[in-house]
């Protein structure tokens, strides 16, 4: 728990993974006083083969470094909490990263990723992007969300189709949710969601995760009182005990193609129509504390406040997560990709 007393838990990081130089910027988080962040390792804009090996690449970095720590479990957040260090989990934006196989979420669960979403803005072989034609839940899709249901791990419906995240919410066992999504009630935009997705969401029990992007918040609009609009929407629509926040927080090292340029040269996966060329910003993490105070200025609770900035999504890894393969997978063994059905 940091200095002002809330657990804070961050449920996806935008950043890409390209070298070491990246990992070493979670200081950004870490100094924002973040207890929990959840780490992107992979898209499905990438090949699965790149999410592989930005997993060991972090894995080794975690290890090595002090100050952060892999954490599977609720009881090895608590562990890093209490030395003082972050703790870390990985996530993977698309199916794409599992190939054909469901049996691939499980190296990847044994690799630290405890949440994984279906479809990243386009169609993929499980599901329906938000950016496509609306596909729905495939066979293949209900079998991953299965798996993962087995795993403990969660099932997150951000940048999916209505159709595919209405379906996951209906065939997947455990509570699902949305780790980074605002509310296209205030902001139109075909990667914000509807009001009814976030009542099914919470109708499981799962929880949804309110994002800094400025396209998502408003109008380029990455002020804490905006970001905040988003998440009293949510309380107001589906309660205090599903709300979070995944801010999406992407930087910039200067070595790497810059992401703006990225979005305008790809449009499959960013249509133009979406994403018309203004630069992408985020609200930074050390905008955290301030929306805390932002809610309660507002009115709400410290309850309610704890809640949204950690306690919602920490509830679920307690209810959910189960511990890795304590054999962790060498790079030699996974050398030859992943052993189909």
């Amino acid at each position: 728990m940091n200095s002002n007393g809330h657990f804070i838990w961050d449920a996806h990081a935008g950043f890409e993974i390209r070298s070491e130089k990246d990992l070493e910027t979670l200081s950004i988080w870490k100094n924002a006083g973040v207890d929990f962040l959840s780490v992107n390792i992979g898209y499905d804009v990438i090949p699965w083969t790149d999410t592989l090996t930005n997993a060991l690449m972090a894995m080794k970095w975690i290890e090595e470094m002090d100050g952060y720590r892999l954490a599977g479990t609720l009881e090895e957040i608590d562990a890093a909490q209490a030395a003082g260090d972050m703790a870390i989990a990985f996530d993977i934006e698309g199916m794409d990263a599992i190939t054909d196989s469901v049996e691939f979420i499980e190296t990847y669960h044994d690799l630290g990723v405890r949440q994984i979403l279906i479809a990243y803005n386009i169609n993929n072989m499980a599901g329906g992007g938000c950016h496509d034609k609306d596909i729905g839940l495939t066979t293949f899709g209900r079998a991953a969300v299965e798996r993962m249901n087995a795993l403990g791990m969660l099932v997150d419906c951000s940048h999916c189709s209505y159709r595919t995240t209405m379906d996951v919410m209906t065939h997947s066992s455990h509570p699902v949710i949305f780790s980074h999504s605002n509310a296209r009630i205030l902001r139109e935009h075909e990667r914000n969601i509807l009001d009814e997705q976030a009542v099914r969401c919470a109708g499981t029990g799962g929880v949804v995760g309110v994002n800094g992007i400025g396209h998502f918040v408003g109008d380029d609009d990455i002020s804490t009182a905006s970001v905040t609009d988003h998440i009293e929407h949510y309380l107001d629509l589906i309660g205090p005990d599903h709300v979070g926040i995944g801010l999406d927080y992407f930087h910039e090292t200067g070595e790497e193609e810059d992401l703006n340029e990225r979005i305008s040269e790809n449009t499959r996966f960013w249509p133009k129509s979406q994403y018309p060329g203004k630069p992408i910003r985020c609200a930074a993490p050390s905008q955290l504390h301030e929306i805390a105070k932002e809610l309660d200025r507002r009115g709400h609770g410290e309850a309610t406040i704890k809640g949204v900035l950690g306690g919602n999504f920490r509830r679920l890894a307690d209810a959910l997560w189960i511990p890795s393969n304590p054999e962790r997978p060498r790079i030699g063994d996974l050398a030859e990709g992943p052993k189909h059905d």
